[in-house]
């Protein structure tokens, strides 16, 4: 498939002084932990570098404060001196030299800041921080306002090619924009009028500073999420005051960061806002970017065919693989590497502290300390299971340019993300398991699948790298032989279909992805995807936030744990309490601190707070953990080379460590192991 409009060129502002964009794919701002501190810049440079060599049209950088109440966290990343303007042209340089452009974005965290020093529109506190921010006085919100405009100038001291004003997530200038955290009465405040002016003067005072040519970029919120949000009437006055001004691209945001709807985790469903975006565009004359939960080139392509964009923002997508659009100019979309919008590796490290990187490719933001250079001895590699790890790496070891053979007992690769991607709102995952098949192919690997590879197949080589995975830990449980105990594995991969009633034993994210398989309907559409999160029409309700509508779940589900604490407190960060709600408006009863007792004709037996109690139900479905599986680790160590020269052997994923299933601790794995070999 081609995609005219994707890859073709675009000008920003004036045609003939303007910015041209080589395509329509803007990486979108992300932090990533490598703006906070000088030393890591030369790793940002890289990590941009690459993704400009990628063929990407804009790239926006992390949020810079404009001054340090606008931090993020303490000491984190800002643009407010000379000085460090320079210091960012190591990195504005490394996009250039690649033929790329780079815009720098302004943020003022606001009330998110996680710092004491926080300040705000008003005194409310975040839910998201310990700090109650202290409310701006009317002089410092002007102030702010040319702190953000001197921001501006000095990303133009940087050699930025643009800027983007951050407007967006709830940060602070939507914090101005929204009656729930603006309740001022003083000239930036007390009508939508007044709330507006603070980022129109942000925008004007930049627009005064640096003149007509540069591209400012601003970072429109359309549906806020939050009660006491912006109307939609309001959002469109907005944008067009922001014209009137001088912005020249709206790029759109969904949702603050407190808000109790997903708008970019794996289980909102691919491009679920664009016709947010579309009717913003039937409203403005500037260029518009379509941004949030798009992955693929062809939805990219189709949005921008159906003319709701003039751009697509993707920024988990240029993480996950930095060369996605050389890949889709060149006729190889099937070679990208997928974002499956997981967090686990981007949002979860950033909101833990930690430098983000990605699950799907641990080489993000690792640019210079993650290589895998090519080898200089002839060595043959067999890797021992095709799950995530051994598929890791038995594609870095290709890349390095190693003989590899990879063994499969079972008939297909993938291993425990088959089951995965079987999980609603995981379906993504199949894209990984694609993009590791063709890199396969093309890398020339010798597959072999359905072989279970025995000590005499493993002799001839030079390492032996094994990924053999885990099994589902059969817990010691009277009758739990019974037929009606099954495994996750068999509820998941659809050898046996649970009846009405279920009880799922363990819940931890195999047992909350489980019990979501089990009361999912199919036959939801995205229309009741949003009604089930109370999405609204946003001219009829503020924020576009209205009453959630009911689930129907398809079966009876009793998720069980032994430990007191709460089910599902061990999810990610950013993502688990999406996963959590969907338990609660499934009907999903959780019950904690129980003892397990048998399993019979009668259902299962436990015991919760010192009071016996049967189950009725159908099936019990176990999800108490894995074991991991080893034993060729073990025949490689002791079988020796034919030569008698001790074989290397690696073991790694889940026969290394049986912990929850964790993908993106066995990726990094194992394409480490193998930039080692």
């Amino acid at each position: 498939m081609t995609y005219p409009h994707l890859l073709s060129p675009i000008t920003l502002g004036d045609p003939s002084t303007g910015l041209r964009l080589r395509n329509r794919v803007v990486m979108g701002s992300m932090h990533t932990g490598l703006e906070d501190s000088v030393r890591d810049l030369p790793a940002l440079a890289a990590y941009f570098a690459e993704r400009a060599r990628g063929g990407v049209g804009l790239i926006v950088t992390g949020g810079y404060a404009p001054n340090k109440r606008g931090w993020l966290k303490p000491f984190a990343s800002e643009l407010t001196t000379r000085l460090q303007a320079m210091r960012h042209r190591e990195v504005t340089g490394a996009v250039h030299a690649e033929g790329g452009a780079i815009a720098l974005q302004v943020l003022h965290a606001g009330r998110y800041g996680y710092h004491p020093l926080s300040v705000s529109a008003s005194r409310q506190k975040s839910p998201i921080t310990p700090f109650r921010p202290s409310a701006l006085s009317t002089r410092g919100v002007d102030r702010t306002a040319t702190d953000f405009a001197h921001a501006v100038a000095l990303a133009v001291k940087a050699e930025y090619d643009a800027v983007e004003i951050m407007g967006s997530e709830g940060y602070l200038i939507n914090q101005f924009l929204a009656a729930r955290t603006n309740d001022r009465t003083d000239a930036w405040g007390g009508t939508a009028e007044k709330r507006m002016r603070f980022p129109v003067e942000v925008v004007r005072r930049a627009r005064d500073l640096v003149g007509g040519d540069l591209p400012i970029v601003y970072r429109i919120s359309l549906l806020d999420l939050v009660e006491g949000g912006q109307t939609w009437d309001e959002v469109v006055e907005l944008a067009h005051r922001l014209e009137e001004v001088g912005v020249t691209v709206l790029n759109t945001g969904i949702g603050w960061h407190e808000a109790r709807v997903p708008t970019i985790i794996t289980q909102v469903p691919p491009g679920a806002w664009r016709s947010a975006t579309a009717r913003l565009k039937s409203e403005v004359s500037v260029p518009v970017c379509a941004s949030n939960r798009i992955n693929t080139p062809e939805l990219a392509e189709s949005i921008l065919a159906a003319g709701e964009a003039d751009l697509v923002s993707m920024a988990r997508p240029l993480l996950a693989d930095p060369d996605f659009v050389v890949k889709a100019a060149a006729g190889r979309a099937d070679e990208i590497n997928t974002c499956i919008a997981c967090n686990q590796a981007c949002l979860d490290h950033v909101f833990q502290n930690r430098k983000a990187s990605c699950l799907v490719n641990p080489r993000a933001c690792r640019e210079t300390t993650l290589v895998l250079f090519p080898t200089r001895r002839a060595g043959t590699v067999a890797v021992v299971g095709a799950g995530p790890a051994g598929l890791a790496a038995a594609v870095s070891a290709a890349e390095r340019g190693f003989a590899v053979t990879l063994f499969e007992k079972s008939d297909a690769l993938g291993g425990q993300f088959r089951l995965a991607m079987r999980v609603p709102g995981k379906e993504d995952f199949a894209e990984t398991l694609r993009y590791y098949a063709r890199r396969l192919e093309v890398l020339g690997v010798d597959v072999r699948l359905g072989v279970e590879a025995t000590p005499a197949d493993l002799a001839a080589y030079d390492d032996v790298i094994v990924a053999t995975g885990v099994v589902g830990r059969v817990p010691e449980l009277e009758g739990v032989d019974h037929d009606k105990v099954v495994s996750y594995a068999d509820v998941l991969s659809g050898a046996v279909v649970p009846g009405r009633r279920v009880a799922v034993v363990g819940a931890g994210g195999i047992g909350v992805d489980v019990s979501h398989f089990l009361t999912h309907d199919p036959a939801d559409t995205l229309d009741d995807w949003m009604a089930h999160w109370g999405v609204g029409d946003p001219s009829l309700h503020p924020g576009g936030l209205t009453e959630r509508k009911p689930r129907t779940p398809v079966r009876e589900v009793t998720l069980l744990q032994r430990k007191t604490t709460p089910i599902g407190a061990g999810l990610g960060k950013t993502s688990g309490w999406a996963h959590r709600a969907v338990l609660r408006q499934s009907g999903v009863v959780q019950l904690n601190g129980v003892t397990y007792e048998r399993v019979d004709d009668d259902g299962l037996h436990i015991t919760v707070d010192g009071e016996s109690r049967v189950l009725d139900v159908d099936h019990v479905v176990l999800c108490a953990g894995q074991e991991s599986v080893r034993c060729v680790y073990d025949q490689v160590l002791v079988l020796g080379s034919p030569d008698a020269t001790p074989r290397r052997a690696h073991l790694i994923g889940g026969a290394d460590v049986a912990a929850e299933l964790d993908a993106k601790r066995a990726i990094e794995q194992g394409t480490r192991v193998a930039a080692a070999l």
